[in-house]
Order: structure tokens, then sequence, then C-alpha cells
């Protein structure tokens, strides 16, 4: 089963009415219609773009930079809402799959969120990662890459409510932020050369679909 099989699956069956309220259901809807709509994920960094720089750290406190990794070989980064999200955690689970696909292309993986170090490291243990989580405190990271968005009053009422994810404690940050779902790889250059940014948090791309580009990129230096 396909990664977007898997989460167009969990997707029917939370918004079967049995779940969660349809109330609720049309609450998210509307959410993500209005992310769509407001044209953020056209105006993210993307393909031709110079990468953002960063330097983040792990949930051990380990810095890791993106100067660093591109020193080694291109990076596949992926920007996630967190460990409480099911939908990322799917796609977590799939880059996992895909990790030693990648490495054979030269490439590392690695992914940030704006969560904290314990629960980044609950994303590690749960999807049972052998790739870096960093925290991109207050979403400064995701915010430089055009990512973060504030969600808008009804949803936050829904997700303290309804999920009992309370993003302020999540995130010790009280902003309510997420950054748009987002997967990049970016050469060795610091430019660009894949991104799929995601508005609607339910789609995820393929890993699969990185692996032409990381192909080019590891032609390029053999």
């Amino acid at each position: 089963m396909s990664l977007q099989e898997k989460l167009n699956a969990f997707r029917a069956d939370v918004e079967s009415g049995v779940r969660i309220p349809t109330a609720v259901v049309e609450k998210l809807h509307r959410s993500t219609d209005e992310l769509v709509a407001s044209g953020q994920a056209e105006r993210a960094k993307k393909i031709g773009d110079k990468a953002p720089p960063f330097a983040l750290e792990d949930p051990d406190g380990r810095t890791v930079s993106l100067v660093d990794l591109l020193s080694k070989g291109p990076v596949v980064l992926s920007f996630y809402r967190g460990v409480w999200c099911p939908y990322c955690n799917l796609e977590l689970q799939a880059l996992e799959e895909a990790r030693s696909e990648i490495a054979v292309r030269g490439a590392q993986l690695v992914a940030i969120s704006m969560q904290t170090a314990s629960n980044s490291q609950k994303s590690i243990r749960y999807n049972k990662l052998g790739f870096p989580i960093l925290i991109d405190p207050r979403g400064a990271v995701a915010d430089a890459y055009g990512l973060r968005w504030a969600l808008p009053d009804y949803l936050i009422d829904t997700y303290k409510t309804v999920f009992k994810n309370d993003l302020a404690v999540i995130n010790d940050d009280l902003s309510w932020t997420l950054p748009m779902p987002a997967r990049y790889v970016i050469a060795r250059s610091g430019d660009i050369v894949y991104s799929e940014i995601n508005p609607d948090y339910t789609r995820r791309p393929e890993p699969s679909e990185m692996f032409p580009v990381l192909d080019r990129l590891w032609t390029l230096t053999v």
C-alpha cells in the first residue's frame, strides 16, 4: 500500500462520523480550504530558490547545521507538524522505509518540527526512526522557508477541546502556529532542486518521487 493510500484510509476512518463529529470534520476542512486559498504554499521556498541555512539541535542537544550536512552530500529535508499528527507519523514511517534508498544515492535525511525535545524523542521512538529529528523553536526555520502559518481561533479551540492537543505546551510556544508539511531536496550548492508543500496535511508525496532527482545529483558527482 502506498503512503497516500494509507493516508486516505486513515482519513476515511476518521471522517466517517464515528470517531469525531461531523461538525468537527467540517472545521478541519474549512481550515484546510482557507490555507489553500491563502496562496501561502505558492509563496514558500521552491525549486530554484536557495535553501535558507539553519543550525538546530536534535533531542539530545547536538547541533546539526545545513552547511555541515551539505558538506557530505545532498539533503532530503522534511517539515512535519508533530508526533500528535497521525498523518505525519505515517509519512515519517514511509521516509524511514525509504532511508536506505536515499542513502545509497548519497543523500542524508533529516526532519524538522516545532515540538519540544521530549516530543521529538517520542517521534523517534514511536516511528522507529534512524534519521535525525531537529527542533525548530517557535518555527523560525519553518518561517524562513515560508511554511509557518497561524491557526484560526476556531481551530485552536477544536485542537484543545476535541483532540486535547495543546500546541502551546507541545511546542513550548504560545503562538499556535504550525509548519505546512513540506519536503525538499537540497543540492550541495544549497539550491532547492525538489519541493513539495502541502497545505492539505492529509496529502503527502511518495518518497520514491524524489529518487529521480537524487539519481541526477548522484550522476553529477561520480
